[in-house]
C-alpha cells in the first residue's frame, strides 16, 4: 500500500507517493536523488545517514518516510557550500584567490 508524504527538504517543498515501508534514507537518496546521505550499517550505529529533522540530528536509516510527514529536513546537500574550481589547477578550493597549486605539488 502506498501513502503520500510531504515535507520540506533543504528549503524545497517535496511530496511523493511511497510504499508504507519506505525508509526515509531511501526516500531521500532514491526519490529525491540526494545521495550525500548514506546507508552505512543499517542499524543506526554509524551515523552515515544523519540528517537534521526539525532542527534535531537524527539517523534516518531506521525511520520511515511517512514518519517525516510535514517535517523540515536538512541534508548534507543543504549544508554544503559549493565552491568554484581554481582556474589554474582545476581543483576545488574554498577560495579562488589563494590558490596554492604550486606549493601543493610534491617537492621531488
Amino acid at each position: 500500500m502506498s501513502v503520500k508524504v510531504s515535507m520540506t527538504v533543504n528549503g524545497k517543498a517535496v511530496s511523493a507517493e511511497v510504499e508504507e515501508r519506505t525508509l526515509l534514507v531511501s526516500f531521500i537518496r532514491e526519490s529525491l536523488q540526494l545521495t550525500g546521505t548514506h546507508v552505512g550499517c543499517d542499524t543506526a550505529q554509524c551515523g552515515a545517514c544523519t540528517i537534521f529533522l526539525n532542527g534535531r540530528a537524527v539517523k534516518c536509516c531506521n525511520m520511515l518516510a511517512m514518519q517525516a510527514e510535514g517535517a523540515q529536513i536538512l541534508t548534507i546537500e543543504g549544508i554544503a557550500v559549493p565552491t568554484a574550481p581554481c582556474t589554474r589547477c582545476r581543483r576545488r578550493s574554498a577560495s579562488t584567490t589563494g590558490c596554492n597549486a604550486d606549493s601543493a605539488r610534491p617537492a621531488w
